[in-house]
């Protein structure tokens, strides 16, 4: 780094400082989106290491699937809810991508996940993505896809109704929102595949069922799920 570009980079941060994207502190100009606490401190579920986990436990008797997992725990008020903001509504895409590859790395390396043979994102109706600029689920995809080497497609699960934001809705109004409002296209693309749905959170399990039960009838194809937290 020469002088010249030392010195914008120092001045630039006096008006933009680079903020921890988890808790709000100061990063050094152009490093990593989150701290070093908080990569420490982010409460980790390693559920990846169980094929039965309080994640899997939600679907039982609901879908079936091999594996499930989610890299942090969300709470409300906490620095994973804050990640998740970032994302969805302020339009940080880099935290999504830069989880995936942190957790693609991790899942690689996982006995319930090294068979996956693609991902595919929860997807947004194409009005809300228009909406929101981008779908927060893939851009967790592509982190994945990139780490774990296997390929993520947009155009197998679609959604066909706009529905409401779910933030504010009880479980029963969760389930009753999402309904039945996906379908599978390019079917070919998924058959006897291992095939790993992927979200940002899952509370009730709703809206990752419903895309799960779309792939139940496919020959010979299995389903896992991952998101980058579960709601305790």
């Amino acid at each position: 780094m020469n002088v010249l570009t030392k010195y914008t980079n120092s001045f630039l941060q006096l008006f933009y400082p680079n903020l921890c994207l988890a808790c709000g502190n100061e990063l050094p100009h152009g490093k990593e989106i989150i701290c070093i606490s908080c990569q420490y401190y982010l409460p980790k579920t390693n559920f990846h290491k169980d094929k039965e986990n309080p994640f899997t436990e939600r679907f039982w008797g609901r879908v079936n699937i091999e594996s499930a997992a989610a890299l942090y725990f969300f709470s409300k008020g906490g620095r994973t809810q804050e990640l998740i903001h970032n994302l969805k509504y302020l339009g940080k895409k880099e935290i999504g991508v830069k989880l995936g590859e942190v957790y693609g790395s991790i899942l690689k390396e996982s006995p319930h996940f090294k068979s996956v043979d693609c991902i595919l994102p929860v997807p947004l109706h194409p009005k809300k993505e228009r909406m929101r600029g981008f779908n927060q689920s893939t851009v967790f995809a592509q982190g994945l896809s990139k780490t774990m080497e296997i390929p993520f497609y947009n155009n197998v699960l679609v959604r066909t109704v706009h529905t409401k934001t779910q933030t504010k809705k009880s479980r029963l109004d969760r389930v009753a929102n999402v309904g039945e409002k996906f379908q599978l296209k390019n079917s070919n693309k998924v058959i006897g595949k291992h095939v790993m749905i992927v979200d940002d959170v899952v509370t009730t399990g709703a809206t990752l069922e419903s895309c799960a039960v779309n792939l139940e009838g496919l020959e010979g194809t299995k389903v896992s799920l991952v998101t980058i937290a579960i709601a305790i």
